[in-house]
């Protein structure tokens, strides 16, 4: 007969629905992680255990709001005492797997994903309940796991790099304060110094951006970026490969600006000996690329011409679970099989004008959708995407790219200060990587150009993620 060890149990439950209370985590608790893997294909998934973790930092949380408010992600957990079935802590999230699966080699092989959820850690035995969205963006539950917190094979992990982490910002205790950690990848000792000071340069950048500016205060901003081997991160797809310390990748998904780490329980390994709600991988490089998945971490190529836009745009994914708007360049994912109000707070299918998500926002007198020059701007940006797909097919220099990324803004914002409703909030069609269908607020945001400033609905949900990790329960 099989054992399995006390106090570990496995439940795979598919489309089983489940609700619950909830309750404040104590005082003082330490930060717990559970990693586990997520394999599957387009049409199914299925999860299977690695380790339970107990890192060695208190929990940076904010303890007065356990239960998720906002939920942003395709997936979401809850932590619920065995005993009671109460719900002592709830976040939403999406991870790589969940963008994976809509990408064409789903549908030809399966593929395994290594993923972490963190909590404070309970006091007695506790289940995770993981849940995923339906078609109609309600979630249920798709897998299950009993977990004892204190039982011997729980892994004790240290704080290996804790003398290595720097403060950039410290407002506060990480409890009562966003804690955003910079991880620099392919940075080697020589060029430790190199790294803080980027880091510092970002951070500028980051908080002088409103919503974040006039919120400065609720951050704390970390950084640590373990010596690397060989200088720079891979890039495949020019044949440059390189063993980083969190073997960030650009090429994710076969997308030439895409930048990912795969290694989930390396890069968790080295973070947990900082204090961090939230994780941006800055690389030692200067090709345009990064990339954003909420709840997960963002990444941004530091020594870019565009490092500032990329720091911010890949954070408000990261961070407040923003849509991408843009729709005129190429992705890796698949068209939707139908059109379904998306459940990320900047776009909308209008299904409804009616019941518009930021109608409260929208002036009486301006039409939904909103007129703008829309072919006007689709035959411009397609030929431009045609013309910067062969510049990278033909390996130009970087300063070249950058060219033609400010000649396009340039053009872009020309078109756009003459175009009608330019200061208004309304539904302009073409968002979410789709030029009919969907909809998002405003002509113009840093979610949809290479512009510098976020919509009001974009800042509008930036803030609210600010209040769920600095203020006090409702």
């Amino acid at each position: 007969m099989h054992c399995r060890p006390a106090g570990i149990a496995i439940f795979v439950v598919i489309a089983v629905s489940s609700t619950g209370g909830m309750a404040a985590a104590s005082e003082g608790v330490r930060t717990m992680r559970l990693d586990f893997y997520h394999s599957g294909n387009h049409q199914s998934e299925m999860f299977s255990l690695d380790q339970l973790v107990l890192e060695p930092l208190a929990w940076p949380g904010n303890l007065q709001q356990p239960v998720d408010k906002t939920l942003r992600g395709k997936y979401a957990f809850e932590i619920v005492d065995v005993e009671t079935g109460v719900v002592s802590w709830s976040r939403s999230f999406s991870s790589i797997y969940g963008e994976w699966e809509t990408t064409g080699e789903a549908r030809e092989m399966n593929r395994t994903f290594h993923e972490s959820l963190r909590f404070p850690q309970p006091e007695q035995n506790f289940r995770v309940i993981l849940k995923k969205r339906d078609h109609d963006n309600s979630f249920h539950t798709i897998w299950q796991i009993e977990l004892d917190p204190v039982d011997y094979l729980v892994h004790r992990e240290s704080a290996a790099y804790r003398h290595e982490v720097v403060a950039i910002v410290q407002n506060g205790a990480p409890g009562e304060k966003v804690d955003l950690l910079l991880l620099g990848d392919g940075y080697t000792a020589a060029e430790t110094d190199t790294f803080i000071a980027r880091a510092r340069e970002l951070t500028e950048v980051f908080l002088a951006t409103a919503p974040f500016r006039e919120r400065s205060d609720d951050f704390n901003v970390w950084a640590v970026a373990p010596a690397a081997k060989e200088s720079g991160v891979s890039r495949p797809s020019t044949g440059i490969y390189r063993d980083s310390p969190f073997a960030a990748t650009y090429d994710a998904f076969r997308s030439e600006r895409y930048v990912l780490t795969y290694e989930n329980r390396r890069w968790r390994q080295i973070a947990s000996s900082a204090p961090y709600d939230f994780v941006e991988i800055l690389t030692n490089s200067d090709t345009y690329g990064g990339g954003g998945i909420y709840g997960l971490y963002s990444t941004a190529a530091a020594h870019s011409e565009w490092a500032d836009y990329l720091f911010v745009h890949e954070f408000g994914h990261h961070f407040a679970g923003l849509a991408d708007e843009y729709y005129t360049s190429s992705v890796a994912y698949e068209a939707p099989d139908g059109i379904r109000e998306p459940y990320e707070p900047n776009v909308t299918a209008l299904l409804d004008p009616a019941e518009l998500k930021w109608r409260h926002l929208v002036n009486a007198k301006t039409p939904l959708p909103t007129p703008w020059p829309k072919d006007a701007f689709e035959e411009h940006s397609l030929a431009y995407q045609a013309r910067r797909a062969r510049m990278r097919e033909e390996n130009v220099a970087e300063s070249q790219m950058n060219k033609l990324f400010r000649d396009n803004q340039e053009i872009v914002d020309g078109m756009f200060s003459e175009a009608p409703f330019k200061d208004e909030i309304g539904a302009f069609e073409g968002a979410n990587y789709q030029a009919k269908g969907y909809y998002r607020s405003e002509l113009n945001c840093i979610m949809f150009t290479r512009t510098t400033d976020f919509c009001r609905v974009c800042a509008d949900a930036i803030e609210q993620v600010i209040d769920e990790y600095t203020k006090g329960s409702d």
